[in-house]
This record gives C-alpha cells, sequence and structure tokens, in this order.
C-alpha cells in the first residue's frame, strides 16, 4: 500500500462527504446509490490523477449519476451518515493506496459486505480497515500483518513449548 499524501487525504474525504449526503440528498436506496456510484463514470474520474485539483462537490456528483443512469427512486433501505461516510471513505482509501479503480474494489467487497463490516472495522484507522477486508477476500495472504500469519506463527511457538 502506498502512503496517503495531501491529495489522497482531500479526495477521501470528498467521497465520504459525497456518500453521507447521498443518505438525505440522493432518492435511491444507500445500496443503489453506492453501486452507481463505484461503476460511474465520476468515479472512474476520480482514480485518475490531478481530480483533487478540480473544485467539486456532491451536488456535482449526484448530477453526474442521474446523467449516467437516469433519475431513479428504486430502494427505501438508507444506511445512516456516518456510515456511509466511511463506507465512502473506505472505498476511496482503498483506491487510492492499492492503485485500484473504484469498480474493481467494489467487485472485491460490495457494498452490503462494507456495511456488515461497519461496526466492526469503524474504529480502525484506514489502513487496518482496508488490510483486514482485504484479508478476508485472501488478498495479500502473505502480508506481514496478517492475522493468519500471526496465527501461524503462534502455532509455531506453542509446538515448540509443548
Amino acid at each position: 500500500m502506498k502512503e496517503l499524501d495531501k491529495d489522497g487525504r482531500l479526495l477521501c474525504e470528498l467521497q465520504g462527504k459525497i456518500f453521507e449526503k447521498s443518505a438525505e440528498e440522493y432518492r435511491t436506496s444507500s445500496a443503489v446509490f453506492v453501486r452507481r456510484y463505484m461503476y460511474s463514470d465520476y468515479a472512474a474520474r476520480m482514480d485518475r490523477p490531478g481530480f483533487a485539483d478540480r473544485p467539486t462537490d456532491a451536488q456535482d456528483a449526484f448530477s453526474a449519476l442521474d446523467e449516467q443512469y437516469g433519475i431513479s427512486q428504486y430502494g427505501k433501505v438508507r444506511f445512516s451518515g456516518d456510515e456511509l461516510f466511511w463506507i465512502g471513505y473506505i472505498y476511496r482509501y482503498w483506491v487510492y493506496t492499492c492503485d485500484y479503480t473504484s469498480k474493481a474494489v467494489y467487485k472485491i467487497c460490495n457494498v452490503k459486505e462494507m456495511h456488515e463490516n461497519y461496526y466492526a472495522y469503524h474504529t480502525l484507522d484506514p489502513e487496518n480497515a482496508v488490510r483486514r477486508l482485504m484479508e478476508a477476500k485472501d488478498i495479500f495472504p502473505d502480508d506481514e500483518y496478517s492475522i493468519e500469519r500471526g496465527v501461524r506463527i503462534l502455532r509455531e511457538i506453542r509446538s515448540h513449548y509443548m
């Protein structure tokens, strides 16, 4: 994972705020909004270098989604603003620090899984949250921070003393 720099922090904050505002201002369910967003041309532009230099806000994102997918009121379940901010921030952190596309990250971990992991991971720093999400999908299984690796080491130590 690469270090999160100033541009990365700006992008994470922006995406978190866009997701948070979607709870009150966007007409679809939260799951539909997140899926549309992560597959959108807007997110693809955000994936490319230089996006942080362009002024933009949640309304720009909502307009871009409506233009690309059409206006919809599909679905009723909405997540809280806090949950959506975290989901948006973590998705962007993952994209930015791992050099993945928004689509690729969403395919690895969809919004249902992100929402299910919110309470377990929202207090972790973003790097640890992303590492745990990746580890659950067997991505970077030999990572030095892997829980699986830690368990193997503990078992080896234990076997030497028993």
